[in-house]
């Protein structure tokens, strides 16, 4: 189907049809009677919320999980979280494969956007790669999982509960199914504590969050570290930085709060659970309303920066976070070029990191006052939902569920602007104009 696009619409705008084609199919099935476990039909606009959120890997939710939906309902689901995770491209290349159908060069140029790689050789063979290096990620999740799971809630129950806890995590997205077992929007606080638990789904939601491109390097160079590209060195450094980083200041913050009393596995558990489900993950081992300002805004930063590029995880991702900091430091050090690991990087790069950092906060600042207009919300809950929204991370510290339906749209359009990325979302409505073979002349403007 992807190939017979007109080829009038630019990728940005073939990607966001395709995203908004998926939320629309999946709202009008969750609001059949078959897939809530009450028999009766949902309304339009908490299945649009829920839809949205598993196709844009989110997490966000209005109803709980596990109450609501029927197996059909939580089945649909499961199934948006893994188009939303591989990328709806991704998808229908593989099943236009599988079918043996020719693809072609503009499906290609697509999947390579989708992709974010920056070669349209290979991008197929690699699109085949992250498909079954998915599966085969997710089972070994899931089987691990099961080692506690099917004790717990019986065979039948708990590999159903790995199976949808295993594709959850590594697609980023963060819907769980605790709810009819721990209670509702409990997550995953009953685990707080379960070593096992803790290192499958923070390993599922590491691997899923650097990136299709950094598992193909690793692949081929192995442990030959010298031999990566510059982008894997810059996701694997910083991600490391930004886990154990946080991990520590999550503990400097909650140690006299909601770490108070817990033993020591359990402290360091959760330190660096909190750290690494807020870059986009969604789960949850602590209370997350009761955290202090501190640790807030520290959760905020980190889901704005989110996963890297390629991935299952939003965010303005790692690479945009760095680029921009050596930038910055490059001019203070008034040094030639912008230099890291012995390469330079590209002026596009600079430009474009620029680009997807300014329009996500100018829409997160936007969505903010909204919110806030509509309702009595404090400024630092708004700010958090917002700044979950647009990560397509799903924590929230409580207010979801109290929504109003114009503040429930806006968190739709920022899950939505989130998953297919910030600048994807501005050029599907700007038409690709040539450049004037005639500039403006250049005038000063003072800065600072």
């Amino acid at each position: 189907m992807l190939h017979r696009v007109e080829n009038k619409m630019t990728q940005a705008q073939i990607i966001a049809l395709g995203y908004f084609l998926v939320i629309a199919t999946g709202t009008l099935l969750l609001m059949l009677p078959i897939s809530s476990r009450s028999g009766r039909c949902t309304d339009l606009l908490t299945s649009l919320f829920t839809a949205t959120s598993a196709t844009c890997v989110t997490g966000l939710v209005v109803v709980d999980t596990s109450l609501h939906w029927s197996v059909f309902g939580k089945t649909i689901i499961l199934v948006m979280i893994q188009i939303g995770g591989l990328g709806f491209v991704t998808m229908g290349v593989l099943f236009a494969m599988f079918f043996n159908k020719k693809i072609t060069l503009r499906v290609r140029e697509l999947l390579q956007e989708s992709m974010n790689t920056s070669k349209v050789g290979g991008v197929v063979r690699l699109a085949r790669k992250a498909l079954w290096g998915t599966l085969f990620i997710e089972s070994i999740g899931a089987l691990l999982l099961a080692i506690r799971f099917i004790p717990e809630f019986g065979f039948l129950k708990g590999i159903g509960f790995s199976i949808f806890h295993a594709i959850s995590a590594f697609c980023n997205a963060g819907f769980d199914l605790m709810g009819s077992s721990k209670g509702a929007f409990d997550s995953l606080a009953s685990y707080s504590n379960d070593i096992l638990v803790n290192a499958v789904v923070m390993l599922l939601i590491v691997i899923g969050g650097i990136g299709f491109l950094v598992w193909d390097d690793i692949t081929k160079n192995k442990w030959n570290i010298k031999r990566y590209s510059l982008h894997t060195k810059l996701v694997l450094t910083v991600t490391v930085a930004l886990i154990f980083g946080g991990a520590f200041c999550f503990y400097i913050f909650e140690r006299h709060n909601l770490m108070k009393g817990l033993g020591a596995q359990e402290t360091i558990l959760t330190s660096l659970f909190s750290s690494v489900t807020a870059r986009t993950a969604g789960f949850n081992t602590i209370d997350t309303a009761g955290l202090t300002t501190s640790s807030k805004l520290l959760t905020m930063v980190l889901m704005f920066i989110g996963g890297s590029p390629g991935s299952t995880a939003g965010g303005i991702k790692t690479t945009t976070l760095v680029v921009l900091l050596i930038y910055v430091t490059s001019n203070l050090r008034n040094s030639k070029g912008y230099n890291v690991f012995g390469r330079r990087l590209e002026d596009d790069a600079i430009r474009k990191a620029s680009n997807v950092m300014l329009i996500s906060l100018l829409m997160a600042i936007s969505a903010t006052i909204v919110i806030c207009y509509f309702q009595p919300f404090t400024l630092e809950d708004v700010l958090f939902e917002v700044f979950s929204a647009i990560g397509t991370v799903g924590m929230s510290t409580g207010i979801t569920r109290d929504l109003s339906k114009a503040s429930r749209v806006v968190i739709i359009l920022l899950m939505y602007c989130g998953r297919i990325g910030s600048m994807s979302f501005a050029l599907s409505f700007l038409e690709r104009k040539k450049v004037a073979p005639v500039q403006c002349p250049v005038e000063k403007v003072m800065i600072g």
